[in-house]
């Protein structure tokens, strides 16, 4: 939870009940704590660049916010350090005191970013990061980044838990085969 002198929490005092009222904004914060859990993650200690923009409207403070960062993690095929770049964008109204608990407010005239830009983060992190789309990842049987040698690489890798079917092939006529049985052991 953010406290009174988080950089995510925002004075919007001369925006209060002013509606048409707009103010820009643009800041670099630094994280305090992890954003993700996974293979990548926005680190504690890295930047979030925010260009903010706050709106006055009848129903409260709408806060647009466009987010850069870096995550930093490994890939999830052939594991090596990898950075990849962040961008979320997000629109939220931050309602004036309404009484209904679900809702985001303006609150002492101020609105705290932080839980949105927290989720909108881990959010867009991938799931499975790579370092590049094509990755080939490792070797199953050296566990060497194939990637490093590219003359490992074939695409003759099966699985040994199926080499038992290996020897067996269909071909184009024996389903018609076992039907024309069927049919006779019919008749």
């Amino acid at each position: 939870m953010a406290t009174q002198h988080s950089p995510f929490r925002v004075n919007v005092r001369d925006l209060v009940n002013r509606p048409g009222e707009m103010r820009e904004a643009h800041l670099s914060v630094p994280v305090a704590a992890q954003m993700g859990e996974g293979l990548v993650a926005v680190r504690e200690g890295a930047e979030l660049d925010l260009d903010l923009r706050f709106e006055s409207v009848h129903e409260g403070i709408l806060v647009s916010a466009d987010v850069d960062a870096v995550a930093e993690g490994e890939c999830g095929r052939c594991l090596i350090d990898i950075a990849l770049p962040v961008r979320v964008e997000f629109q939220e109204l931050f309602a004036y005191h309404s009484g209904e608990a679900f809702e985001v407010e303006v609150q002492d005239d101020h609105v705290d970013l932080e839980p949105l830009i927290r989720d909108a983060v881990v959010l867009s992190l991938p799931f499975q990061p790579v370092c590049r789309p094509d990755c080939p990842g490792l070797d199953p049987m050296t566990g060497v980044r194939l990637a490093d040698h590219p003359e490992l690489v074939t695409h003759e890798h099966r699985d040994p838990r199926w080499a038992a079917l290996a020897g067996f092939q269909a071909s184009e006529d024996q389903g018609t085969d076992v039907a024309s049985e069927a049919d006779q052991q019919r008749d």
